[in-house]
């Protein structure tokens, strides 16, 4: 979420409160006893769609007395994927639901949050690519529909033309929905099949219409057109068709694509800007509910719960449990894993059977050459005056956030400043100030990151780290007549702009179950170039996990073209055993961005940076189905008779709840080692027939690993087979996690699968 719009929800809350009238208070005193709750009831006990309403319908007149209550009362009824629905409730009518026999969980309405051109080229998907590449050979995605969540679409965007598409995939069962400034005829085509928008939610946890507040027609639009720019980005990143001669203000030009540009698109609008912005749990489930019904391929969510999380078992965990129904039907569903970085445990969207994204750069950057009066360079109108804000030792108002429009000094020179951790904030205000003053421009000096700032491209404003402040400070405070030359940014690709882990994106470890490593994967995430609201460009540069999400999103698209059969599990673990550990092009270390930088490893990015092309051809694969997801609800305490409700078959778990390390993940995370364990895992085969791998190890810092078997052979009458890991530990302290990696070769393919072991001792520690 931009800095900018952040603003603009904050302001826009802050008036409604103050400016709200006596009719408005009635009403919310009115509603106050009665709040949305989600009735959940696990698995469709009918297949007859009217039949699942009525009986929701039914159940919701014997607690409240009345059919015209229950009509009144129900927002939304799911009945595609899963059963249950959204309804207004006191919280006496909301436990007497609870307790009737068919429901599952009972939880109130509650928000998600919103988590954003040379990637492509980056990433090895170039259109200029020869036929082998896994752009050519998916045929770039066609007849793959992907299914996005987020705040609507702006239908007219080049990013959206159907040029050479054919028809509309006979599968489909979508549609185009109505609404404001939206008519179905004009605005969708072959490229953007569906569109559709959930605002009950939202409007019943306002307690009055949308459309007939003013605020709302201010900031939104009751229908599938985005009024953000955050759902036209994420989805012309996954699915755009090609726009040649795209830039943001001349930075970045070149063909803007999605990574998959013949597959459709169905926006489903869930987020909006009213009040203080956010999707609710309510219209996020009915959302997916009927994107299950629809007939997508693939889920695209680029938004998520805040820390602290609930538990998996926690039926608040909406996505989680409505993706659960979407995995099981073959849907692969991927998430955004958050923008609280670089603090551990922050990652979000955790659950195994989600593809979880962290956000990293590209080989391209934005400098700006600064020259000193006594030619001193650093990175580049003639010479003009540098000033830096300090007044005395008593009165050091040197902070960027210090500066006000009584600073008249700044008149006719550029400004240095310094900010801290956290007022990144003030940047736009304090921008804004120094223009009023007459200033010509402003250098801001702070912990370096690879995104740009949301900052206007007509008031030079330049980013610096911390060394090369001070630098310029000593200059200004020593020199008798200080100048600066500034030329305007440049963008540059390639040598030597290395891969980063980006500061802002989540971290592991997993916070609800550390067995499961998140993120799953890495993908660009920082300075993504892609459509958003045309008011004075097309184009926008947007940062974060939300922007890396669709990356992968439209490499998954390629990917079920190539494989039509390969399960969300499978895909996932293609992804993960062949993600590139160091920088594709030049091999260097990831570095993770943060206070400090470090070499980035699985609880930044996961199993790597996205191979797409490694990916199409894994050689081996980790899968799963029903039953192992089974075996990881058992070994969360899920109980039985709620497991069986959840999934569409009765289930039992073993007596001994199982170990949550023998999920078949294409990792292994062991938070707490404390003696020798085993693990076990089984691959499937996907490449040749006949095929021999051999294992290889390399340990965490003082962990030994055994497999067994060391050689895996596959044949025709082979085609799966399980290994044992037994891990041990020399450390006789508590530690943090050290890091290694399994690897299956069979001289062609690597399948890599990351390990990561802490030792801990609890009767030596608090």
């Amino acid at each position: 979420m931009s800095i900018s719009y952040f603003l603009e929800y904050k302001l826009a809350f802050t008036a409604l409160l103050l400016f709200l009238n006596l009719s408005d208070l009635l009403v919310s005193q009115a509603n106050a006893e009665s709040k949305v709750h989600i009735v959940y009831m696990g698995r469709r006990q009918h297949d007859d769609v009217e039949l699942a309403t009525s009986a929701h319908h039914q159940l919701l007149t014997s607690v409240l007395g009345s059919q015209k209550a229950a009509r009144d009362s129900i927002i939304y009824s799911y009945k595609h994927g899963f059963s249950g629905f959204a309804a207004r409730l006191t919280k006496s009518q909301a436990k007497k639901i609870a307790e009737l026999p068919d429901v599952v969980h009972v939880v109130p309405n509650h928000f998600f949050k919103l988590h954003t051109t040379r990637s492509w080229d980056y990433l090895g998907l170039s259109e200029s690519s020869p036929p082998t590449n896994l752009l050519h050979e998916a045929n770039m995605g066609d007849g793959i529909i992907i299914g996005v969540l987020d705040t609507g679409i702006w239908p007219e965007s080049e990013a959206f033309n159907d040029k050479g598409l054919g028809p509309i995939p006979s599968r489909w069962k979508g549609h185009c929905q109505s609404g404001d400034k939206f008519d179905p005829a004009t605005a969708c085509n072959r490229k953007l099949i569906g569109a559709k928008y959930y605002l009950k939610g939202f409007e019943a946890e306002a307690g009055r219409p949308a459309i007939k507040d003013p605020d709302f027609l201010r900031f939104d639009i009751a229908s599938p057109r985005d009024r953000d720019g955050h759902g036209t980005h994420t989805s012309s990143t996954a699915g755009g068709s090609f726009t040649p001669n795209a830039s943001y203000h001349g930075l970045g030009y070149g063909t803007v694509k999605g990574g998959a540009p013949k597959a459709r698109i169905a926006m489903y609008k869930v987020c909006w800007n009213w009040l203080i912005g956010g999707c609710t749990f309510a219209d996020t489930m009915m959302a997916i509910d009927e994107a299950i019904h629809d007939g997508v391929d693939i889920l695209s969510i680029s938004l998520g719960l805040e820390i602290p999380l609930y538990a998996d078992i926690d039926m608040r965990n909406g996505i989680a449990f409505a993706s659960f129904h979407a995995v099981i039907k073959g849907i692969t569903v991927i998430c955004s894993g958050g923008n609280e970085g670089p603090y551990p445990q922050t990652v979000v969207n955790i659950s195994p059977w989600i593809l979880t994204v962290a956000a990293s750069s590209i080989d391209r950057s934005f400098p700006t050459l600064i020259t000193l009066g006594n030619n001193q360079t650093f990175s580049e109108t003639g010479f003009i005056g540098i000033a830096h804000p300090e007044i005395s030792e008593l009165e050091d108002t040197r902070f960027c956030n210090n500066l006000n429009t009584n600073d008249t000094w700044a008149a006719g020179k550029v400004v240095l400043c310094f900010i801290v951790k956290g007022d990144e904030l003030y940047l736009p205000f304090t921008q804004q100030v120094v223009q009023e003053v007459g200033g010509l421009g402003l250098i801001v000096a702070k912990n370096p990151t690879r995104d740009l700032n949301d900052l206007t491209f007509d008031f030079p404003c330049i980013e610096v780290n911390f060394d090369v402040g001070s630098q310029l400070l000593n200059y200004i405070r020593y020199s008798r007549k200080p100048q600066v030359k500034l030329i305007p940014t440049r963008t540059h690709v390639g040598q030597p702009v290395s891969t980063h882990l980006a500061s802002f994106s989540s971290r592991g470890p997993n916070s609800v179950a550390p067995a499961i490593l998140k993120p799953d994967i890495a993908a660009p995430g920082v300075n993504i170039l892609a459509a958003v609201l045309p008011a004075d460009t097309p184009y926008k540069f947007e940062s974060g996990t939300s922007m890396a999400a669709p990356h992968v999103s439209g490499i998954v698209a390629l990917l079920k073209s190539l494989h039509p059969h390969w399960s969300p599990a499978a895909i996932k673990s293609a992804l993960v055993t062949t993600a590139w550990v160091t920088d594709p092009h030049s091999g260097e270390p990831v570095i993770s961005e943060g206070n400090p930088n470090k070499l980035a490893d699985p609880f930044d990015f996961g199993g790597g940076l996205v191979n797409a092309n490694g990916a199409k051809d894994p050689g081996l694969v980790y899968d799963m189905g029903t039953f192992d997801y089974i075996l990881y609800l058992c070994s969360m305490g899920y109980n039985n008779s709620a497991i069986s409700m959840l999934i569409d078959q009765a289930a039992s778990c073993p007596i001994k709840r199982p170990s949550i390390l023998d999920v078949n993940l294409p990792s292994l995370t062991i938070p707490s080692l404390r003696k020798t364990v085993t693990v076990r895992r089984t691959v499937t085969n996907v490449g040749p027939v006949n095929s021999k791998y051999k294992a290889i190890i390399e340990p965490p810092l003082g962990i030994t690993i055994k497999v067994k078997p060391e050689t895996l052979i596959f044949n025709s009458s082979t085609k799966k087979i399980s290994f044992t890991l037994t891990i041990s530990t020399s450390h006789k302290y508590t530690t943090y996690y050290y890091f290694g990696s399994l690897t299956w070769t069979d001289g062609v393919h690597r399948v890599r699968s990351p390990i990561s072991v802490r030792n801990e001792f609890p009767e030596l520690v608090c």
